[in-house]
């Protein structure tokens, strides 16, 4: 009936999304039963199916990775045939396996690619299974699940030791997704007989290396539209079941341990160091049943606040947190009024300085013979990006110390360039000092400038309510988060506020997940002003349709 571009998206993510809201309420109030029928009835939609082929062929980052089958790109016309024969048939081609580095180490981490149809089949099945297990997910889980981030997870972990010092067992799952169990995995997932079948094909399908094909047995492929559901699927229950092993007893003044998760680390934090250690033993059984273990070089008990000790406190994600000892006047009180004696900090660790001096410095090494104005576009990505992940802890002074370390690196890259008129003279052409600006690294005559991490503010972030999710349909509430998260930059901050969280293309809310574009409304081919005025945001596929629009009436 339509051709890709004439396709009512509006109705379409409309009806989708009253689907899961409904999926997503059945199951918050255990109705098991209904959630079956209207999973039922969400994969058989057209609608859904289309939204899911959308997905993977437009909007997703990754749409040009190919399969086993070679495919890198689908066509409109293609797009319509696949949604077309969309369809749970419990077949399944192998994955594609790819190599990829791990931040700061020397190894690999595998990624296994599916065919582009067996990804529209998985983001048809999450799109059904996501808002039951949205439902049922613990609170403090905050790892691939959406409308969550790390700076939940981090500020969850704030909230527990603020108050007093506490052991933390810090631990990481050895080769989580490489090793989970698929019949216990299967057991814990019990979904409808026909999503059964099929999530086994895809975890039976196999990888192709190279020319050599390797049966799978156990694990989840990383690179999967449904891996990372999946996995917290195997992990939850985590947190339940320490809370029924130490309930809390507040006659006694006994608390229940604090277990924070996101993907396959997790901390658990209590002011008893034999109840953390007893804590260890139960994950480690209870992990064993998934066909899991615990990495024990990843895995140590530390204590937030040990007067004294240079290994105080712990790392999380890039994280490091500890408490340190302070006097009356710096230290806050406790709930009954009396001073805690120490300080929260939560900073960027050492080994996330380290990575990212070198990353920089590999950078500006790669760009010895670079034109100035390619070396900053390529540095203000990495260095902003950075600095985002960190503008919601104490950073300022690790952001001093990362900018004087770059001018460092930049002024040897200068004086490199032309060894034979001076540092006082490399200085003066690669700097905007002698025109009034001070310490800016810019190419003379040009906008482009060197972004510092200084120029970062410092801005806590607000961490998510427990019970919420993006499934309750409280747009409002998401739409403020997605402009106030701290990878939000800006720009697109301003553009949200000022369109109230919808895009002025189809007027739906941005959720949690959809790709957002900055377009402009007078195209700058045709004399559009690069200014706010001329600036709306766009879903990416509002995006391109709107793009295409122009060019039709342009032509």
């Amino acid at each position: 009936m339509y051709e890709w571009k004439d396709i009512p998206w509006r109705k379409i993510e409309r009806d989708v999304f009253k689907l899961q809201k409904r999926i997503f309420q059945a199951s918050k109030s255990g109705d098991v039963k209904t959630v079956r029928r209207l999973q039922r009835l969400l994969i058989n939609s057209r609608s859904a199916k289309l939204l899911a082929t959308r997905r993977v062929t437009q909007d997703n980052r990754g749409k040009k990775t190919a399969g086993v089958d070679g495919v890198k790109e689908v066509l409109p016309h293609q797009r319509l045939e696949m949604a077309q024969r969309l369809t749970l048939s419990q077949k399944a081609a192998p994955v594609r396996r790819v190599w990829i580095p791990k931040p700061g180490k020397d190894e690999l981490r595998p990624l296994g690619i599916p065919v582009m149809q067996d990804r529209a089949a998985q983001a048809l099945v999450k799109s059904a299974l996501e808002p039951e297990w949205e439902a049922r997910f613990e609170p403090n889980s905050y790892g691939f699940r959406p409308g969550r981030s790390c700076w939940d997870a981090i500020g969850a972990i704030y909230r527990g030791i603020c108050q007093s010092s506490k052991w933390v067992l810090d631990a990481d799952i050895a080769k989580c997704y490489d090793n989970i169990n698929h019949q216990a995995l299967l057991r814990k997932l019990n979904a409808s007989p026909i999503i059964q079948r099929q999530v086994k094909a895809w975890l039976k399908a196999g990888v192709l290396d190279g020319n050599q094909l390797f049966h799978t047995e156990a694990g989840t492929p990383q690179g999967g539209v449904i891996s990372p559901l999946l996995a917290n699927i195997a992990l939850h229950g985590m947190e339940s079941l320490i809370k029924a092993k130490f309930p809390e007893n507040k006659r006694k003044r006994f608390w229940t341990p604090l277990v924070v998760r996101y993907a396959d680390d997790f901390v658990i934090m209590h002011e008893d160091r034999q109840t953390v250690e007893q804590c260890q033993q139960i994950i480690s059984e209870w992990l064993t049943e998934m066909g899991l273990e615990l990495k024990p070089s990843k895995t140590c008990i530390a204590h937030t606040l040990e007067k004294g000790e240079d290994d105080a406190g712990f790392n999380f994600l890039g994280f490091n947190i500890r408490q340190y000892p302070v006097g009356k006047t710096k230290t806050g009180k406790r709930t009954n009024g009396e001073p805690l004696g120490f300080k929260t900090h939560i900073k960027p660790s050492k080994e996330a300085q380290k990575r990212h001096q070198a990353h920089m410095a590999e950078v500006i090494d790669r760009h010895k013979d670079a034109n100035q104005y390619y070396l900053i576009e390529t540095l203000n990505p990495i260095i902003w990006g950075w600095s985002q992940y960190y503008s919601t802890v104490v950073s300022a002074r690790t952001f001093g110390k990362m900018d004087t370390m770059l001018f460092q690196k930049l002024r040897a890259w200068a004086v490199r360039r032309h060894p034979n008129k001076g540092e006082k003279w490399a200085i003066g052409k690669y700097w905007r000092i002698d025109d009034g600006e001070g310490w800016n690294f810019r190419p003379k005559d040009s906008p482009a400038a060197l972004y510092c991490h200084a120029r970062t503010p410092i801005r806590r972030h607000v961490k998510i309510q427990s019970e919420r999710s993006p499934y309750d349909g409280d747009f409002i509430y998401w739409s403020i988060r997605r402009g106030n998260s701290p990878d939000c930059n800006v720009r697109i901050a301003k553009l949200l506020r000022k369109q109230k969280g919808t895009c002025w293309e189809c007027g739906l809310y941005f959720k949690d997940g959809d790709l957002m574009e900055v377009d402009h409304i007078i195209p700058k081919e045709h004399n559009g002003k690069d200014a706010y005025y001329n600036w709306q945001l766009l879903h990416r596929h509002c995006h391109d349709k709107k793009t295409a629009e122009d060019r039709q009436w342009h032509a």
